[in-house]
């Protein structure tokens, strides 16, 4: 036994039963919302508090490259609505028979129904960090990003709100409508609010449009391919 590791206290930094039971119950009832939205308005404080949480994403070089559109007028989420239901009736095109019928019965945003709307853009010219950690991968700012969408995501379902990515739209247009600046990148947009329910499975998983895969399915041991570890699932 390695005598240094033996004398180490796991639990200096450990987080309490109630405390870590709370973590994992935000992981694993989150749920992308699309419907069930209620028109409660989001107290201000509380929605400072999302957004201090995606504030506080790790990012590589801490370079924060994440910027936040709050929207909350109607006409600007009307004209959201818009470019999403032509961007939508346009994807449908590549499903046929049962798959068509089935995406055509599928609540995909819930941009008019929720109370806020929330657009999340990457800085690709953020010069914070210093460069430190793109050489190798010009795309880590994009991964940051995401970082600071799936806390704000936690964070929601920990204050129980709901919160659906709307993923189907023409982004160009969407920079227009919104007024993003070109270099910009329009990475996420959501829609935010308090819901009747969180379901006990993903919406899609629910319908049968798809289902998770086991963790042993994608779990590989030192290198691609090996499948014989000793990790206990």
């Amino acid at each position: 036994m390695n005598m240094a590791c033996a004398n180490i206290d796991t639990r200096e930094h450990r987080f309490s039963e109630a405390d870590r039971r709370g973590v994992y119950r935000a992981i694993y009832e989150r749920r992308d919302v699309r419907s069930s939205f209620k028109p409660d308005e989001i107290p201000d404080e509380v929605l400072a508090r999302l957004l201090d949480a995606a504030h506080h994403a790790p990012s590589v070089g801490l370079m924060q490259p994440w910027g936040f559109i709050v929207i909350r007028d109607g006409k600007v989420r009307q004209t959201v609505y818009e470019i999403f239901d032509r961007a939508s009736r346009a994807a449908a095109q590549i499903y046929t028979a049962d798959r068509r019928a089935m995406y055509d019965t599928l609540k995909l945003a819930g941009i008019l129904e929720a109370p806020v709307n929330l657009c999340v853009t990457c800085d690709h010219g953020r010069r914070k960090g210093s460069g430190l950690g793109r050489q190798t991968d010009t795309a880590v700012d994009i991964y940051s990003t995401v970082c600071a969408v799936q806390n704000l995501w936690l964070a929601a379902r920990a204050e129980s709100l709901g919160v659906g990515w709307v993923s189907i739209l023409d982004l160009e247009e969407l920079k227009t409508t919104l007024g993003i600046p070109a270099a910009l990148t329009p990475v996420a947009y959501l829609c935010i609010g308090y819901v009747s329910q969180f379901r006990p499975q993903p919406e899609l998983e629910e319908k049968g449009w798809e289902s998770r895969e086991k963790l042993s399915s994608v779990l590989h041991f030192d290198r691609w391919g090996v499948r014989d570890g000793d990790l206990q699932l």
